[in-house]
């Protein structure tokens, strides 16, 4: 590069763990860096299900990307939400209309709720990605009680005491154990015409079992400890129908006011206008180093990317957007120093966590398995250690140590104004 010449420009979308990871990592690098995303947070997404059951509040598990690059001098943060990409001109345009040129291009805007052709189920069964989704469950499951507790009618009163989890992996199972402890233990105590504990919380996989990316002897012992804390699993049986009175299960119509879906991911809309081919899932099927197929300057990881490594996809987790972040930023360094290539991406897997509720956990480290108690101190210590900033990491072990020995959550308030049934 000769001096006096302008930087080379990449542009960043999405400020999750591929492109937060990727930002950091090129901190010196001879790079003018603009980061773009829709929110002005990184959010900690594994822990975002304890935002929506009033363990921990928004602050807990989120910080200002302003704040978190605020000494990366080659950095610039933009608030703006990208709609459409241009691969050949190299530029992209925000919602608002501006344009931004790059010379390199990280796409990491993640994954959202994929209802399997049912898209009509979204305004009856919202999903967990953001804090807004986190925010809404919160008061649709607090509102649930309070509407309850305020109703004559039996049959109604147990359908707003009814709560159903589609879909069995990390997210459902944690949010249906957490929501038994709520109905059984945090809000023990607290009502005068209904019993909390009566709550029917019920958590459905249409697979064969639950948690099935874990060995299926750690699945069946998640299995138990969802049955000890009052969770009824249903497996083997999809869901076929969800309306604002509940949904279909095989036969039966089960009157329920309260459905959370966890049950399926689909990538950005953003990866269509690469005019590149997808999975079935409208993810990216990257090259090797994680570019895209025609365009060696545009890169794509997290959510978004398919890729293969020892033969096996990488699962869309947050280790691997991380990796993904990394890696990308090392081909950027080896490009801008003029050296060889690293070799292709490769994903290392630490292992599963995955937590079902107080004292309840699996953890699947190569050999190693624990599940109860272990594996839960194994789960806390994890996730506290990998959360950004101090102070989160303080506020999170408070909170969580002042819930293990009282049951109570921290967070139980209900925002604004009790709105109208939406359902009804």
């Amino acid at each position: 590069m000769h001096a006096g010449a302008p930087l080379p420009h990449l542009v960043v979308v999405g400020g999750g763990f591929a492109g937060l990871w990727a930002t950091r990592a090129l901190a010196d690098a001879p790079l003018r860096i603009t980061l773009i995303d829709r929110h002005n947070h990184h959010l900690f997404q594994p822990l975002l299900y304890q935002v929506a059951t009033a363990g921990l509040s928004a602050p807990d598990i989120a910080a200002p990307l302003r704040h978190i690059l605020r000494r990366q001098r080659n950095v610039e943060v933009r608030l703006g939400e990208v709609r459409d990409i241009a691969p050949a001109r190299k530029q992209l345009t925000l919602a608002d209309g501006t344009v931004f040129d790059f010379d390199c291009l990280l796409l990491a805007s993640g994954a959202t709720h994929a209802y399997f052709g049912r898209d009509e189920w979204a305004t009856h069964a919202p999903g967990l990605k953001t804090l807004d989704d986190a925010l809404r469950l919160r008061r649709e499951l607090l509102l649930a009680f309070e509407r309850a507790e305020a109703e004559t009618d039996p049959r109604a009163r147990a359908a707003w005491l009814s709560f159903a989890i589609v879909g069995g992996g990390p997210t459902g199972v944690e949010l249906a154990g957490t929501l038994a402890e709520i109905a059984r233990h945090t809000l023990k105590n607290e009502f005068r015409r209904i019993d909390p504990r009566e709550a029917r919380v019920r958590l459905i996989e249409a697979g064969p079992r639950v948690l099935s990316s874990f060995p299926e002897d750690l699945s069946t012992r998640a299995r138990r400890q969802l049955e000890r804390l009052g969770v009824e699993v249903v497996t083997g049986v999809p869901v076929s129908e969800i309306t604002g009175a509940g949904y279909r299960l095989g036969d039966d119509f089960v009157p329920a006011r309260t459905v959370v879906w966890a049950a399926g991911v689909a990538a950005s809309p953003l990866a269509r206008s690469l005019g590149v081919p997808l999975d079935r899932a409208g993810r990216v099927l990257v090259e090797p180093d994680l570019s895209v197929p025609g365009h060696p300057d545009i890169f794509v990881a997290g959510d978004l990317a398919t890729v293969q490594s020892g033969g096996r996809p990488v699962p869309g987790v947050a280790p691997a957007a991380k990796q993904m972040g990394g890696y990308v930023a090392r081909v950027l360094r080896a490009r801008l120093a003029g050296t060889s290539a690293p070799p292709p991406f490769r994903y290392r897997d630490f292992g599963n966590l995955a937590t079902i509720g107080r004292m309840a956990a699996i953890v699947h480290l190569g050999r190693l398995k624990l599940s109860g108690l272990p594996a839960w101190w194994f789960w806390l210590a994890a996730h506290v250690f990998f959360l950004i900033g101090f102070r989160n990491r303080l506020v999170v072990l408070l909170n969580w140590a002042w819930a293990y020995w009282s049951y109570q959550r921290a967070a139980r308030i209900i925002f604004g104004n009790p709105p109208t049934d939406r359902r009804a």
